[in-house]
């Protein structure tokens, strides 16, 4: 048995049963390049998820359009049947070209069979919770987001999916949806070079809500920054560690879903939990999203 490390603490989702340790994981990369297709290795990318969820990780970020199909099979084959107490999130609201093209999926029967394809390659009867992915690659875009969202309260309320969250959506879009059923979480793009949503991460703190960044380590273009590198060698830590302690430290609502498909990369990033940012570190970070890192 692996020793379990400092998660970061634990956050309740509102208006549930559901404690998760604050430090998670996105499946995103055990997909193929690209997230197209299978892994290289599929016997690594099962270790990395079973070595996760022994580190003390119970929140499992994923998509059935990863892959597609590919990542939930994997979860599924790595982990069912499922332990007590672990949450898998999951999107809805894209699917994925021949081309490996991401593309928008938000009518109502593509919303409908997007929610089977997760539950039949996950193996559950019920969803924990389902995010609705609208708006563009990295950031919102403008209107309303009604008649998607309409579709997913209507799944909860068949009892397919327990709790509805959004991701990449503005704070108009979450009091819309707010209108219509509960939220419990939001997912954006944020990370201490992009800063974006500050403000927005403070009001879902006062409501309660999680705040889970996707990206948080850049992306598909990872963070680089003199400061950041600075900052890490003083603590000796590595960038990616210090931005992901960075974020646990930003504020008590944020989770965290970095992703790897490699046991290395996933035991550094467990222990950036464990990280105390001195506060003469954390006002140099500041700095990287003032635009001077």
């Amino acid at each position: 048995m692996l020793q379990q490390i400092n998660l970061a603490d634990s956050f309740t989702v509102p208006g549930t049963s559901l404690r998760v340790n604050r430090m998670g994981y996105g499946a995103m990369q055990l997909a193929g390049p690209q997230v197209f297709g299978p892994p290289r290795d599929v016997d690594t990318a099962i270790a990395v998820l079973r070595e996760a969820v022994e580190s003390g990780v119970n929140h499992i970020d994923t998509s059935d359009y990863y892959g597609p199909h590919v990542t939930n099979q994997i979860l599924k084959r790595a982990l069912h049947p499922y332990p007590d107490g672990l949450v898998i999130v999951t999107k809805l609201g894209a699917r994925r070209g021949s081309d490996k093209s991401w593309i928008h999926a938000l009518s109502r029967q593509e919303l409908i069979d997007g929610a089977h394809d997760n539950l039949r390659n996950l193996g559950l009867d019920a969803l924990d919770v389902v995010n609705l992915r609208v708006g563009g690659v990295m950031e919102p875009s403008e209107g309303s987001i009604e008649e998607p969202l309409t579709v997913l309260a209507e799944l909860k309320h068949d009892g397919l999916i327990r709790h509805i969250g959004l991701s990449n959506v503005s704070p108009k879009q979450l009091a819309e949806a707010q209108s219509i059923t509960e939220i419990v979480c939001v997912q954006n793009f944020y990370n201490v070079a992009r800063r974006d949503d500050d403000a927005f991460i403070d009001d879902l703190a006062a409501q309660g809500i999680a705040y889970v960044p996707f990206f948080p380590l850049g992306g598909f273009t990872p963070l680089q920054s003199s400061v950041l590198d600075a900052a890490a060698a003083s603590l000796q830590v590595t960038p990616m560690q210090l931005a992901l302690a960075w974020l646990l430290q930003r504020s008590p609502n944020i989770l965290l879903i970095p992703g790897t498909s490699s046991l290395e990369h996933l035991r550094e990033n467990l222990k950036a939990s464990t990280l105390q940012i001195p506060s003469k570190v954390l006002g140099e970070l500041d700095s990287i999203g003032r635009g001077s890192g």
